[in-house]
């Protein structure tokens, strides 16, 4: 295996945005001393992060703005369904702990891929559930520096390619609690780009096992 092409990065940096003020404020923060963490070449970040970071040496700075087509793309009102109640039943209970307004679930779609999905009302019969990437229609403001910056050995890329091998942009929405729903993975319900939406009727099915 090659791994000359594949570097081992961490990154600290604030995430910023602008609200619907108009308000430049901060979304999330990756300390040093918990850094995003993510290999290249190999799909852990967005292309237009790896491409900005990934030359870059160990404790160099960086300060760029992603635009909405570089980020997680334009919010769109089809990617809002309504899953029936009843896939959230857990012994023939509406798991209202877990699901109600404003949570975050993980989800996964029929064919293994993961992705979050925003509660936004529990109706009588259906929970509406909004599919956008939680950063969707927003352009993204890093700023930072870079942790570590070296080549990626063997087995820290093939461990990397089993850990997404069950991962992944997808639809659909089998309910699993193992994940923990923060990877903002940005999944498109456009077939013409390899992902797969299946979510006009969405037969999702609930897995309940916490491990937060």
């Amino acid at each position: 295996m090659d791994t000359k092409q594949h570097r081992y990065i961490t990154v600290a940096y604030t995430l910023y945005a602008d609200n619907e003020a108009g308000i430049h404020e901060q979304l999330e923060e990756a300390p040093a001393a918990h850094p995003f963490q993510f290999i290249t070449h190999l799909g852990m970040a967005l292309d237009s992060f790896e491409e900005r970071v990934r030359d870059l040496n160990e404790g160099d700075t960086f300060d760029f703005t992603l635009t909405v087509e570089e980020g997680y793309g334009p919010y769109e009102e089809e990617r809002v369904i309504e899953v029936p109640k009843t896939a959230f039943h857990i012994n023939g209970r509406f798991d209202k702990d877990t699901v109600y307004p404003g949570a975050v679930l993980p989800l996964v779609n029929e064919e293994g891929y993961r992705f979050d999905g925003l509660v936004v009302d529990v109706k009588d019969e259906v929970v509406v559930i909004d599919l956008n990437s939680l950063y969707a229609g927003k352009e993204l403001h890093y700023k930072g520096h870079v942790v570590t910056a070296r080549p990626a050995t063997d087995a820290e890329i093939q461990g990397a390619i089993n850990m997404l091998s069950g991962e992944g942009c997808g639809c659909g929405c089998g309910h699993d609690h193992d994940e923990d729903g923060h990877d903002h993975c940005g999944c498109h319900h456009d077939h013409e780009d390899g992902h797969h939406d299946g979510c006009g009727g969405c037969g999702c099915d609930h897995g309940h096992h916490h491990q937060h």
